[in-house]
C-alpha cells in the first residue's frame, strides 16, 4: 500500500507509526526515499502529535543541501514507501452476531472502491506544487575552494611577466585570479605562485592545470601547493 497521503492526520499517523522503530524511511542511512517523503510534506509534523515523524523530519532537513547526492532512485514517488497494510481493530460496538467473527479483522485505512474526492486531490496537489516551488526558489549554497598553484618555468631566462600574463588570460565562469608572487627555487630560477578562487561545480583544477601547461613556451609544470574549501 505505502504512504497514500501525507497531508492529513491519518496519513501523518501512519508515517509516525512507521518511524517508531526506524531512523530512516528505508535502510540505515539517508536516501532518496527520505527525500521524496520529506518533500511530500507541506511542513514539519507537529512534535506533540507525531514525535517520531517530527524527529525524522528535523534530521532529514539537515541533509537538504545534499539531497541531490543521496543514494537511491529519485524518480520513485513517495507512495512506494511505507507499510504494506495499515491495521486497525473494528469497532466492538457492532451487532452481537457479527462482533465475534470480525474482532480481529484487519482493515486497510485507505482502501476504498470509491474514487478519491476530486477536491481533496486538487488541494493536495496545489500544496505539493507550492512546496516544490518554494524549495526551488531557495538559493543554493555554492561550494568554492581557494587554491594556490605553483607554476614552474623552464629556466632562469623564461619571461615570468609573460608567463603570468598568459595564465591570468585564462578566463572562465567560476574562476577568479588572486594575488601572486615569484618564489626562488634555486639556480636563479623562480616559480610563479598564484592564488585563485574556484566554484567547485564549474571549475576542474586538473583541467585548469592542463590548460596552463599548454603554454609550452613558458611552463614546465604546475602543482597544487594548497587547497582549502570556503
Amino acid at each position: 500500500m505505502g504512504f497514500t497521503d501525507l497531508l492529513t492526520d491519518a496519513g501523518l499517523a501512519v508515517l509516525n507509526n512507521w518511524l517508531l522503530t526506524r531512523s530512516y524511511i528505508t535502510g540505515y542511512s539517508a536516501s532518496q526515499a527520505d527525500v521524496v517523503v520529506f518533500k511530500a510534506l507541506s511542513s514539519a509534523p507537529d512534535a506533540a502529535k507525531y514525535p517520531n515523524a517530527a524527529r525524522w523530519y528535523k534530521h532529514i532537513a539537515s541533509y537538504e543541501d545534499e539531497f541531490a547526492t543521496l543514494p537511491g532512485d529519485a524518480s520513485k514517488p513517495y507512495t512506494v514507501y511505507g507499510p504494506d497494510v495499515a491495521e486497525v481493530t473494528i469497532n466492538p460496538a457492532k451487532a452481537p452476531e457479527k462482533a465475534e467473527e470480525e474482532d480481529d479483522e484487519d482493515v486497510d485505512l485507505f482502501g476504498s472502491d470509491e474514487e478519491e474526492d476530486a477536491e481533496a486531490v486538487r488541494v493536495r496537489e496545489e500544496r505539493l506544487a507550492a512546496y516544490r516551488k518554494k524549495k526551488e526558489a531557495k538559493p543554493k549554497t555554492i561550494a568554492k575552494s581557494v587554491v594556490t598553484l605553483d607554476i614552474k618555468p623552464w629556466d632562469d631566462e623564461t619571461d615570468m611577466v609573460g608567463l603570468e600574463a598568459a595564465v591570468r588570460g585564462i578566463e572562465k565562469d567560476g574562476l577568479v585570479w588572486g594575488a601572486s608572487k615569484l618564489v626562488p627555487v634555486g639556480f636563479g630560477i623562480k616559480k610563479l605562485q598564484i592564488n585563485l578562487v574556484v566554484e567547485d561545480e564549474k571549475i576542474s583544477i586538473d583541467e585548469l592545470s592542463e590548460e596552463i601547461q599548454e603554454f609550452e613556451e613558458y611552463v614546465q609544470s604546475t602543482d597544487v601547493a594548497a587547497m582549502q574549501k570556503l
